[in-house]
């Protein structure tokens, strides 16, 4: 099989977050921003952003073979990683799954969720666009991947250093949603 170089992929991506059950801009809209109203740019990010699907399979046996025979699908793990480069207060909304942003014309405050609602955590839709295998001749084609429920369950490091960039490591899990909706949907570009 030879190289189809116009299904490699490289550059960076827009990330959105939105409430969970935001409505979504149509699949057809894959090209286009998703509507500023529902969904907010997060900003910059720093070492791209990462969509990993994790699947376990427990393995069956029988006496009569020493191969494993099948595997079974048990559990399924999605998660979208990035650093937020723009330690926002909105951001820091987002990286600890809520509270409370307060601004005056001198200064904001945030607050974090420390009634029985900490508890409910407030879960978060995810839109990454990105770029995706050009079918097209010289067309850029775009990749839209739609995360409907999830939490960031990685740990709120905020590090201003002598050298470097203050960055905030997120780690967005998906999370079941019901049975006729999936918890992610990819779409691709095609014209």
């Amino acid at each position: 099989m030879g190289v189809t170089v116009t299904n490699l992929i490289s550059g960076p991506g827009t990330m959105y977050t939105g409430a969970f059950g935001a409505t979504e801009p149509a699949d057809s809209a894959v090209g286009s921003t998703p509507v500023a109203s529902t969904w907010t740019d997060v900003g910059g990010t720093s070492g791209g952003v990462k969509l990993t699907i994790n699947m376990e399979y427990a393995e069956l046996e029988v006496d009569q073979v020493i191969d494993v025979p099948e595997r079974r699908a048990t559990k399924r793990d999605v998660y979208v990683e990035t650093k937020l480069a723009e330690p926002t207060l909105a951001n820091l909304v987002l990286a600890l799954n809520g509270g409370t942003v307060t601004a005056s014309s001198a200064y904001s405050t945030y607050d974090p969720d420390d009634t029985t609602a900490a508890t409910q955590p407030t879960y978060k839709a995810l839109i990454f666009d990105g770029y995706a295998p050009r079918t097209v001749a010289g067309a850029t084609m775009r990749r839209r991947v739609v995360v409907r429920k999830t939490l960031n369950t990685a740990d709120v490091v905020n590090e201003a250093q002598k050298k470097g960039q203050e960055l905030t490591p997120v780690k967005f899990n998906s999370h079941w949603v019901s049975s006729s909706i999936k918890p992610f949907r990819v779409i691709d570009q095609l014209s």
